[in-house]
């Protein structure tokens, strides 16, 4: 099992979750809630308005997100959703731990609130220059105030 850590659309509540809990693409289990420890920029760009995490470490804010286990299936899937590795890249980021629901058969198995954790994470160093012009976010929201309503893949041109 692999740790991952996301940021966007694949969180709790938002247009992709249904990819990370549908069973046919591997088992992903909820952990906890986590920020990436340096500052990341995560910008919403291009037409179809896609939640990036650039891979700037020390520009930007601590990035809030989902931290899931995944088996080897999930991971696989997730590389081929992402676009990985030409529009995102799955690198090893240091996450600290804001919240921990996940089950352990031991007690001091559990990381503590604060505690870091290396995950998987899908950024990009393949975006485009004038992107990191645009207005950087520390919590993805489909919904959120900046009115950026994300396009499901279904539903691009």
């Amino acid at each position: 099992m692999a740790r991952v850590f996301v940021y966007g659309t694949l969180k709790k509540g938002q247009p992709n979750y249904q990819r990370m809990i549908n069973g046919t693409h591997g088992i992903a289990k909820f952990q906890g809630r986590g920020h990436t420890v340096e500052k990341y920029p995560l910008v919403i760009a291009g037409k179809y308005n896609i939640p990036y995490l650039l891979n700037m470490p020390g520009t930007g804010h601590h990035v809030a997100g989902e931290i899931y286990t995944v088996d080897d299936q999930m991971l696989q899937f997730l590389d081929e959703f992402e676009g990985c590795p030409d529009m995102y890249q799955r690198t090893p980021v240091r996450i600290a731990v804001v919240e921990w629901k996940g089950k352990s058969s031991a007690p001091e198995e559990r990381p503590a609130v604060n505690s870091i954790m290396e995950c998987f994470v899908y950024s990009t160093t393949t975006f485009q220059p004038e992107w990191v012009n645009l207005p950087y976010y520390d919590n993805y929201d489909s919904l959120g105030k900046h009115g950026l309503c994300y396009v499901l893949r279904e539903s691009r041109d």
